[in-house]
């Protein structure tokens, strides 16, 4: 009875491995490229990581309210492939295209007049004393040249986000490839002064993220175009940007919600940033070091969140409702089990990993015990991410937003500021604190997934 209900045959994990190997693929590099990115920069100093590290904590905003934008339409774009309607997934990607671009330039305005307040926010003295001018200086500098990737970001989740949604996953990988390779190769060059070129520090950092962002973005698009008989959305698809009004209501309806959201999650991650940076621009250092190695194991539970996205959202689309209960409880649990397994790898290397950077001992032994805290929370950490996506794949975008962000700011938001601001708790029991209230989430999630409230067609009657 347990391996029938939980343990899926060879069939459904071929198509699972199918869908969310190429995914895997990508974010394991794209993090990874991020890790060798700040590995390298943290070569130059403190000052300087840290002054990258806030421009990007910065940057993950944006880039979550680009998600949380594109999600909506994205669960339409699912369905209407599973129904194998190639015009709703047409209209579905005019849709993301004018919500990038719209959410591109209010952030490209906020990040050009509120530079200097935005990243002071974040820079407060600790116990090695570090130059927090000079730290928002080296901020300023890197975030001038970061803007420009920017809209490439925006236009390149448009195109991927559509091309996974219905099921072409490998273009997307092939093309963070490409980026990884460019960017490695420009942070080399460029970072250091290698190859006669001049040692440009993070600001080289920065030039080699546009180009190589620019190139995957280029090769998405061309490759997409060039092959419209595959993406037969894509024809067509800039001759209007007009969509019918029932489809636009829709996509507001369910996702306002979600693009909601992403917005306040990903500002509440910062808001819990700028509270443990109470304890020092040491903490910014380390939580740099621990969030950017965490993104990379903690692929192991965004590819299966995604394969929720796809597969289950495909078969209600379909009209296949007990066939996408079965398999997404499947995927939950194959969830849980690898990330149990990443989160005991990832404890092993907590010790080793922060050593190659060129930093205080300080944050050094706080980011070893950020990740070891992190590691711990990993297989809770991938059961909520699944309990999300399934809830949001069948449209429940209000309850995502309860389960999501509101429960940041009504549980973690006020636990982190209330420990940082009114106690002398050191950062680490502050850190652990924050990360395990999340457990309670895990038992929120399970209640309304078992209960199979996210069981619905959002296309059945759509012609």
């Amino acid at each position: 009875m347990f391996m029938r209900k939980f343990i899926g045959d060879k069939a459904f994990y071929k198509k699972m491995l199918i869908i969310t190997l190429p995914i895997l693929v990508q974010n394991v590099i794209t993090n990874f490229v991020s890790l060798i990115d700040n590995m390298m920069v943290g070569q130059i100093g403190t000052e300087q990581m840290s002054g990258v590290a806030i421009v990007n904590q910065l940057l993950f905003v944006f880039n979550l309210c680009i998600f949380g934008g594109i999600s909506g339409a994205g669960i339409f774009t699912a369905q209407y492939h599973g129904k194998g309607d190639h015009k709703g997934v047409r209209d579905t990607f005019r849709v993301k295209l004018i919500i990038v671009s719209f959410i591109s330039l209010v952030f490209i305005l906020g990040l050009i007049f509120f530079s200097d307040r935005l990243i002071s926010l974040f820079l407060h003295e600790g116990e090695d004393n570090l130059d927090l001018a000079a730290t928002l200086e080296y901020g300023k500098k890197y975030l001038v040249i970061m803007i420009f990737q920017v809209p490439l970001f925006a236009l390149s989740q448009a195109y991927a986000g559509t091309l996974r949604e219905t099921g072409s996953t490998v273009l997307p990988m092939t093309a963070g490839l490409v980026a990884v390779v460019v960017n490695i190769t420009l942070n080399w060059v460029l970072i250091f002064g290698n190859l006669g070129a001049p040692k440009l520090g993070i600001e080289g950092a920065a030039i080699a993220t546009v180009i190589a962002r620019a190139v995957e973005t280029l090769v998405i698009m061309i490759v997409t175009h060039v092959n419209s008989k595959k993406h037969k959305f894509i024809k067509g698809a800039y001759r209007s940007m007009r969509v019918q009004k029932a489809l636009v209501k829709d996509i507001a309806i369910k996702g306002l919600p979600l693009m909601l959201n992403e917005i306040l999650w990903a500002v509440g991650m910062t808001v819990l940033v700028s509270c443990y940076s109470l304890r020092g621009l040491e903490v910014v250092s380390a939580q740099n070091i621990s969030s950017t190695v965490s993104n990379l194991f903690f692929c192991s539970f965004f590819a299966f969140g995604s394969a929720i996205g796809i597969i289950i959202g495909n078969l209600l689309g379909a009209g296949e409702l007990e066939r996408a209960k079965d398999e997404d409880r499947k995927i939950i649990f194959t969830t849980v089990i690898v990330c149990a397994a990443v989160g005991g790898f990832m404890a092993f290397m907590s010790p080793m990993i922060p050593q190659i950077y060129n930093t205080t001992d300080t944050v050094k032994s706080i980011a070893t015990s950020m990740l070891f805290i992190t590691s711990v929370m990993i297989p809770f950490n991938g059961f909520i991410h699944t309990c999300y996506f399934t809830l949001r794949c069948g449209g429940k975008t209000l309850i995502t937003f309860f389960f999501d962000c509101v429960y940041v700011w009504t549980v973690c938001v006020p636990v982190a500021f209330c420990l940082a601001r009114f106690t002398d708790l050191p950062i680490i029991p502050l850190y652990a604190v924050v990360q395990a209230v999340d457990i309670i989430k895990c038992v929120v999630g399970f209640v309304l997934v078992k209960k199979g409230v996210w069981i619905n067609n959002l296309v059945e009657n759509e012609k």
